[in-house]
């Protein structure tokens, strides 16, 4: 029995999470710098997350992120992460994606949601409850109108009469690339299927999330088959927060530097006062072994660790295409800087096996030693003679 499809891309997903003890703008360009930073790693993508209240998410809009990363870097992927489709008008959106799509020369990639703030729909009038309807209507105008089709049509939020983008992907073959994002519930992987786009799986670090994961990848192949698509692992993202350092302590050291703006944000949100909160040491104990609501489980630790955690997602799943580490503000940038490089120098080369061949070699070339240097000792007292 073959074993399950490691990740061969991996990436980041920024929500993005700041305190509110520093300046945004600052906090924003270090975001910005993080993306160049990840570019000249290798990483394969980075996605900007859609949020308007709150404090702690600073960007409002991912694509105005996304024009400027795009001109920092050179060949990683830019998604919006997600945007919340409630919110936009579809003909709008889809024309900005597009643009930016020609601008980023076909590295911009459209990640898509409901909104995951209540607060966010409360300030435009929107109901939570109708969230998910409304971005089930908008998904199927967006993905007409990415594909070139024309749209007429009337819900009672938006109306598209004889809609069109005039602009078309930038690699018109394979198109502008989609996802939608799924958290416990399998309803982003039937809105994934339908429209034989990917999967972005945002909770896979979460108890509930992670068991989740076989469910969701069924009930996409399900919806694909239903709609005439075939359903691909490869298209499958999974997000999970991590912070390597080159020690254990190190890492959950470094991690109690920020974890208490995790546990400010979270008791923002909920009103309540968490019991493990008032420590950043216990603090840094919750999130590694029962976890954090909203994050899930953070691998604090080192890169052996990360590999892995990499695995057994891998084995819970089935196997997925993407692996995307949540951004958080637990370390200072210098150390979640070293975090990225750890991982990129030692996970993904096992995850790909970069190596094998740089091994093989090793091995081959110790196998035949004594034939070698018993060549190179009788060349040289040839040439001696």
């Amino acid at each position: 029995m073959q074993p399950p499809q490691l990740p061969a891309r991996f990436g980041a997903f920024l929500a993005p999470y700041h305190g509110l003890d520093g300046s945004p703008s600052l906090r924003i360009r270090q975001d910005l710098d993080l993306v160049r930073a990840l570019d000249a790693c290798g990483y394969d993508e980075a996605w900007i997350g859609e949020h308007h209240s709150a404090g702690y998410e600073t960007i409002a809009s991912p694509e105005v992120f996304i024009a400027a990363a795009a001109e920092l870097t050179h060949r990683i992927r830019l998604g919006t992460g997600v945007n919340s489709l409630p919110y936009h008008h579809p003909l709008m959106l889809a024309d900005r994606l597009l643009q930016l799509d020609h601008q980023t020369r076909g590295r911009v990639m459209l990640g898509a949601g409901p909104g995951q703030l209540a607060s966010d729909a409360f300030m435009m009038g929107i109901d939570p409850m109708k969230q998910r309807a409304m971005m089930a209507e908008a998904l199927d105008a967006i993905v007409r109108l990415v594909r070139g089709e024309t749209v007429t049509e009337k819900t009672d939020w938006y109306e598209l009469a004889e809609a069109h983008c005039q602009l078309g992907p930038y690699r018109p073959v394979e198109g502008l690339e989609m996802a939608v994002a799924s958290t416990v519930s399998p309803s982003g992987s039937v809105q994934a299927g339908r429209h034989g786009i990917g999967l972005l799986s945002l909770a896979a670090g979460d108890p509930a999330g992670f068991a989740a994961l076989r469910g969701n990848w069924e009930a996409y192949e399900k919806s694909c088959a239903r709609h005439g698509h075939v359903a691909d692992r490869a298209d499958w993202r999974l997000v999970v927060p991590m912070h390597l350092a080159d020690t254990r302590e190190q890492a959950r050291s470094e991690a109690a530097h920020g974890v208490r703006h995790l546990v400010h944000y979270i008791e923002g949100l909920s009103g309540a006062t968490l019991p493990w909160g008032r420590e950043p040491a216990d603090a840094v104990g919750q999130f590694t072994m029962d976890g954090f609501p909203v994050f899930g489980v953070a691998t604090i630790g080192t890169p052996d660790d990360a590999i892995a955690r990499v695995e057994a997602l891998a084995e819970a799943s089935g196997g997925f295409g993407t692996l995307l580490l949540l951004d958080l503000p637990l370390a200072t940038p210098q150390a979640k800087r070293r975090s990225y490089e750890l991982f990129a120098d030692h996970v993904v080369p096992h995850c790909t096996g970069a190596n094998t061949r740089r091994a093989a070699s090793m091995a081959w070339a110790h196998t035949n030693s004594e034939r070698f240097v018993g060549a190179m000792r009788a060349a040289v007292e040839k040439g001696a003679s």
